[in-house]
């Protein structure tokens, strides 16, 4: 094995063992909330919609990347191709739009209640599940191009096309290729834009109410509640997403301008890696800051040694 294709290899190896448990953890943790509760909190249902997304990136694109790297398998076949490529590019911009939803709606949940802004978290809560069928079908559609353009050999006739290491996606003209990409980044960018500005607002109210808690208690701040906590989370995975998704836009829109750059397959590693590191990364912001998510994973593991017990004692 070329020490490039090891190197890419393990890689995607990594964002797979931390990516894909730790997502697999999250979505447990909110099941058997679920399971036991009978609800779930629409910031909950947003994380578990956005855990579910994560996995789907890592699991599709990086667990069979990983694979074919390691000659496991040939999955990466024309049909193949299509199918990771399309999956990848929704889950993905799913992931985007879902991390956009939580902060807006953790944004709205900080605001005091009885205001216009309560009234609308309870518009937005009660047509969450709507929201969520909006962001599938817009997403679905966008990423639609995917199945047309990609395939798994390469057309050495084909003039505009981008090299992304296993397959290669071929687009018609060169005026087709620089709309797709101008529709990939804008899509990126609009809920980025959004996002940081819905955490600028919420760290101006944790900043204020910081400061009334020390003035009541005479310079000594409290950790805050539920919802504060709650929105440090948010504004910790909205940072991550900013830097990560900023450097995949930045190589991805080089990648548009330089000519030499489509053929690269070393940079559309670059991209990829980047955009899968957020799905593999975001799981762990969200055990280490949701405690729910940590009391759940918490009692699981409490639970199997007792289970253990009650077993051999009936023995």
């Amino acid at each position: 094995m070329p020490s490039e294709l090891f190197v890419r290899s393990m890689l995607y190896l990594s964002l797979t063992v931390v990516g894909v448990p730790g997502n697999v953890a999250v979505i447990m943790a909110f099941l058997l909330l679920l399971y036991r509760e009978n609800r779930l909190l629409p910031a909950d249902a947003i994380v578990l919609h956005l855990a579910c997304a994560n996995l789907l990136v890592v699991g599709v694109r990086c667990l069979l990347e990983t694979l074919e790297s390691f000659y496991v398998t040939k999955v990466l076949t024309d049909v193949g191709c299509k199918t990771v490529i399309f999956v990848y590019r929704t889950s993905r911009s799913l992931s985007i739009w879902l991390t956009f939803v939580l902060s807006t709606y953790q944004c709205l949940s900080i605001s005091p209640p009885g205001s216009r802004w309560a009234s609308l978290r309870a518009l937005f809560a009660k047509y969450l599940g709507l929201v969520f069928f909006c962001l599938w079908l817009i997403n679905t559609c966008m990423s639609s191009a995917a199945i047309l353009f990609s395939f798994g050999s390469q057309n050495a006739s084909a003039q505009h096309g981008i090299n992304v290491q296993f397959c290669y996606v071929y687009f018609p003209s060169k005026l087709s290729i620089q709309a797709n990409g101008a529709g990939q980044v804008g899509r990126d960018v609009v809920p980025m834009v959004l996002m940081t500005l819905a955490s600028l607002i919420i760290l101006i109210f944790l900043y204020k109410h910081s400061r009334h808690v020390k003035g009541l208690r005479g310079g000594t701040g409290g950790g805050g509640g539920a919802e504060q906590r709650a929105a440090k989370s948010v504004v910790a995975l909205v940072t991550l997403y900013v830097v990560l998704y900023g450097v995949d836009n930045g190589i991805w829109v080089y990648t548009l301008t330089a000519k030499k750059a489509m053929k690269s397959a070393f940079l559309s590693d670059l991209r990829i890696f980047f955009s899968s590191l957020y799905a593999a990364l975001s799981p762990l912001v969200i055990i280490v800051s949701n405690r729910k998510v940590h009391g759940q994973l918490r009692c699981l593991k409490t639970e199997k040694p007792i289970e253990k017990a009650t077993t051999l004692s009936t023995m």
